[in-house]
């Protein structure tokens, strides 16, 4: 369980999981349950785990049940944030079987793909739980669910890196070039950004490094550094900046990145590349009047 771990706001829920029930529905509804559920038909079915993982995405799951019908009765037996095995029941629906059965796939699809997420998470989270080092997000995720995934990461026992553009500046390559340097790249930033915003700056070598501290940087992105230049990154930083390491982070590697001494380690795998949760729905009693 990750204590602590806030749900988000319905609204940011609500926006994307109606426009997935849009998607489904089309135009004429579902015509192949309304064709053979009669509409007096009651249920009750569970939500189970198909195989180990992290559970993250419940509030959209629920929210794509009571969308179709705010009748349906729903528990919650594994919150998100909790860990499953094969059999486990994540969660309960009680109610009408047609609504049941036609935002089953919504549902599923919120709920498989955000516990992916931070299934994903988890394990590097676990394989590095030895260091201070965490595992965070990274912009590289699908377009309109990023609130969603990043949620899923906490879930998983990350942390987030930036939500967008406008947070935090971060000073890549291309950015360096166009503007003549690391120095007049940092210099331009802050002269524009205000107070509260912080400056991180991409850096590929040592060099790059000692001139991005010189310049002020208050993180600094090692980019695909291979451990041995890792730690001595670390020992020239020497807590004058936030280390993040970055770059192919894999759960094969994550250990030996993260005894460097880094304070971060930056994945876009764990939500562009995280495998769906399996996870099904069983009905258990169906009733008609």
């Amino acid at each position: 369980m990750i204590p602590n771990l806030e749900p988000l706001p319905g609204f940011l829920i609500e926006q994307a999981v109606k426009a997935a029930l849009a998607e489904d529905l089309g135009r004429a509804g579902d015509i192949t349950t309304n064709a053979t559920i009669p509409a007096s038909a009651e249920a009750r079915v569970v939500i189970r785990a198909r195989e180990h993982g992290r559970i993250a995405g419940l509030d959209c799951a629920r929210m794509a049940f009571r969308l179709m019908d705010p009748s349906l009765k729903i528990a919650i037996c594994k919150p998100d944030g909790s860990d499953v095995a094969p059999g486990d029941v994540v969660a309960a629906i009680e109610g009408p079987a047609r609504p049941i059965l036609t935002g089953e796939r919504v549902a599923l699809n919120f709920l498989g793909h955000l516990s992916g997420v931070a299934t994903a998470t988890n394990a590097i989270a676990r394989a590095i739980a030895h260091t201070h080092t965490r595992v965070c997000c990274t912009r590289k995720t699908t377009p309109g669910l990023r609130a969603l995934e990043k949620y899923a990461v906490r879930a998983g026992g990350g942390t987030n890196h930036r939500f967008g553009l406008d947070d935090a500046v971060l000073i890549k390559d291309n950015h360096i070039a166009v503007a003549g340097g690391i120095t007049q790249a940092v210099a331009q930033a802050r002269a524009h950004i205000g107070h509260m915003v912080k400056i991180e700056v991409e850096v590929d070598t040592l060099t790059q490094l000692e001139e991005a501290l010189a310049a002020g940087a208050e993180l600094v992105l090692l980019d695909n550094m291979p451990p041995e230049t890792l730690i001595r990154a670390v020992g020239l930083v020497a807590g004058r900046a936030v280390t993040e390491a970055s770059g192919r982070i894999t759960i094969e590697g994550a250990a030996a990145i993260a005894e460097t001494g880094v304070d971060l380690m930056s994945s876009g795998a764990i939500t562009h590349s995280a495998r769906c949760l399996d996870l099904g729905l069983d009905f258990e009693t169906l009733t008609v009047a």
